[in-house]
């Protein structure tokens, strides 16, 4: 089965899975001429486990559109963009609420008095005005997002024609039926959050017993549905030691893919900039992806291995709305550069991108000039 991610006259880039890797073709006969224009293109996907295989479609990460849809030609089209220069908000986060029963040691919202929640028809607008950006996900964020009243119907009113969804969660009061629903809705990705692969572990970092369980039910009824699980994980020293149980835990569970994260100084975990990952620990995260990527098990994708490779997204194909209504450059880093209650979206990304910062650097969070300039600076 050839999965095809552009198709002209004269060029063509296909893919095929041969035992649940990815190998990437071309043919036409603009191949040769074209060919070092795609090379980076293919080095992302050559040699790449696969999230699921369909009929007629390759999902190749849950993080991304089907393989082919309308969705992942906008998301082809915004890639060719950005070769020139020229970038859109890909993903955008939306913390619809603060509500949230669980007190994360690492929490990326900084902590308030009135817990905030967007409006049903000003988070609609948003979507609208990052849609017309190019946005290709919409990731809908907390707090605890199953606890916003309307979610579903904020789920199908985004155009499947141009954009997928997903929600991250911890799985608080999650049911079969609240699969169900959330699979009737249109949702494309559902990311568990998962800070141990054991109960004591994970129940402690979040702060409240029991959420372990609820995680794993999550995952559970998700499936049972039909839905496409990611479980994410934000790697800090204190779970470092656990790649492999999550790896294997992913794998017992039977989830399409595991996400890997690495934890920066924001939100509660501010002012832990000593308590990220060593050389040491990034050393062994390394050799644990390849690892990893030899197993039966589900697909990894690891951030820093991509932003090591691409640079930051942050600013540059990564947007995030608190449920303030700021609007910051990524989820974790609390820099406002405008408000969607008194700014068009556009206008925004536009301040964004003329900010010489947003450059493909290495993650900013992690910088500290730049945690001194824009952000510790702005606490105090």
């Amino acid at each position: 089965m050839k999965y095809y991610f552009y198709r002209s006259p004269l060029f063509k880039v296909y893919a095929t899975v041969e035992e649940g890797y990815v190998r990437m073709h071309t043919s036409g006969v603009a191949s040769k001429l074209l060919m070092p224009v795609v090379s980076g293109f293919f080095d992302m996907f050559e040699g790449s486990k696969v999230a699921k295989v369909m009929d007629d479609q390759l999902i190749f990460s849950t993080w991304m559109p089907p393989i082919p849809s309308k969705a992942f030609e906008r998301l082809v089209k915004s890639q060719m963009g950005a070769m020139r220069g020229k970038f859109v908000p890909e993903q955008v986060t939306i913390s619809i609420t603060e509500e949230c029963p669980n007190n994360c040691l690492h929490c990326a919202l900084p902590d308030t008095k009135n817990k905030a929640s967007l409006p049903l028809e000003i988070i609609k607008s948003a979507i609208d005005q990052c849609l017309d950006l190019g946005s290709t996900f919409i990731i809908f964020d907390g707090g605890e997002p199953l606890l916003y009243e309307g979610l579903e119907e904020l789920i199908s009113y985004v155009d499947r024609e141009k954009a997928i969804t997903g929600m991250f969660t911890s799985g608080v009061g999650f049911t079969h039926e609240k699969a169900l629903s959330l699979k009737a809705a249109g949702l494309d990705m559902l990311s568990v959050s998962l800070d141990s692969a054991n109960e004591k572990g994970h129940d402690s970092m979040r702060g409240r017993v029991g959420v372990f369980r609820d995680a794993m039910n999550t995952i559970r009824y998700s499936l049972d549905a039909g839905l496409l699980v990611n479980i994410y994980v934000v790697l800090s020293p204190l779970n470092i030691h656990e790649l492999e149980d999550f790896y294997n835990l992913s794998t017992k569970m039977g989830v399409h893919e595991i996400s890997f994260f690495e934890i920066v100084p924001t939100g509660r975990w501010i002012d832990h900039e000593k308590d990220v990952l060593t050389k040491e620990d990034l050393k062994k995260f390394d050799d644990f992806v390849k690892w990893a990527n030899k197993q039966e098990g589900p697909r990894i994708f690891s951030i820093p291995h991509v932003l090591r490779k691409l640079g930051c997204f942050a600013g540059r194909k990564w947007i995030h709305i608190t449920p303030q209504g700021d609007v910051n450059p990524c989820a974790c880093m609390p820099l406002v550069v405008g408000n969607i209650y008194q700014e068009k979206i556009s206008d925004i990304w536009k301040k964004l991108r003329s900010n010489p910062e947003f450059n493909a650097g290495p993650c900013l969070m992690l910088n500290d000039k730049f945690r001194s300039k824009y952000i510790l600076n702005n606490l105090e």
